[in-house]
């Protein structure tokens, strides 16, 4: 292919302003699929997304301060005007979603997921979402308990068992090999999609939701059990104060 054009592009990067000449070749072979299609260099690519001003070192440092240390929006528009980054805080927005769609399209990817199951001839999915914050979409995250891969991860408006359903059978469909078992919190609509999509396979309650509900009679003993032992022990601050400014050995003892 001969190079035929250049384009200039400037990157919004960590290390500052990146200035790009982009030399276009195109094909001059009249039957190629590519005949006089552009044909941009591919280091391009690992510099920054198709018509995006940053960098995707910025996407990566944005989608780190979200997802890893939790931090808000306006927290990491601080974070980057701070490291000389020019940016308003609707363009992080912009960057966050740009960052989730990319680590969605890593995942999605099926071939591998497939070869890499296919090993171990079967799966225990579990099940989760997490929402960041009130009123926002929530994150429903699907993986393999045996390998720990993430199956597939998607955002919701609703939890309904009917996209729940939907979503579950997408995650069968995408692992190429038998489900032994689910695994999830109990939520209602997740015992409905699993019924729904799995019939017949065994749904587990997590250890962490298992152990938290078995220890809830313990606990409640627990507290009425604290509850009468105050009602015994009321009254120990006072006599505590009545001995504050001596030193014998009765004193000693009642301080202890």
């Amino acid at each position: 292919m001969r190079i035929r054009y250049e384009n200039h592009r400037t990157l919004v990067t960590l290390t500052g302003l990146v200035r790009l000449r982009l030399k276009i070749r195109w094909c001059e072979t009249l039957n190629c699929l590519r005949y006089h299609k552009p044909y941009r260099p591919e280091a391009e690519g690992a510099l920054a997304l198709p018509q995006h001003e940053f960098g995707l070192d910025i996407i990566a440092l944005v989608g780190t301060l979200r997802h890893r240390e939790h931090r808000s929006v306006p927290e990491i528009h601080a974070v980057l005007t701070a490291r000389g980054v020019a940016i308003a805080e609707r363009s992080v927005t912009n960057l966050l979603d740009r960052y989730d769609e990319l680590l969605a399209t890593r995942l999605m990817e099926r071939h591998p997921l497939r070869k890499l199951l296919a090993q171990q001839g079967r799966v225990i999915l579990a099940l989760d979402g997490v929402q960041p914050d009130v009123g926002h979409e929530v994150l429903w995250v699907i993986r393999d308990c045996l390998s720990g891969l993430i199956v597939l991860a998607r955002s919701l408006l609703s939890g309904r068992a009917q996209e729940l359903a939907v979503l579950l059978r997408e995650a069968v469909d995408a692992v190429g090999v038998p489900v032994v078992g689910v695994i999830s919190d109990g939520q209602t609509s997740l015992r409905q999609a699993v019924a729904l999509v799995l019939p017949g396979v065994p749904h587990q309650l997590c250890q962490f939701h298992f152990l938290r509900e078995a220890a809830h009679p313990i606990f409640e003993a627990d507290r009425h059990a604290k509850k009468e032992l105050k009602k015994q022990v009321r009254g120990i601050r006072r006599i505590e104060r009545t001995v504050e400014e001596r030193d014998d050995a009765e004193a000693v003892l009642v301080q202890g």
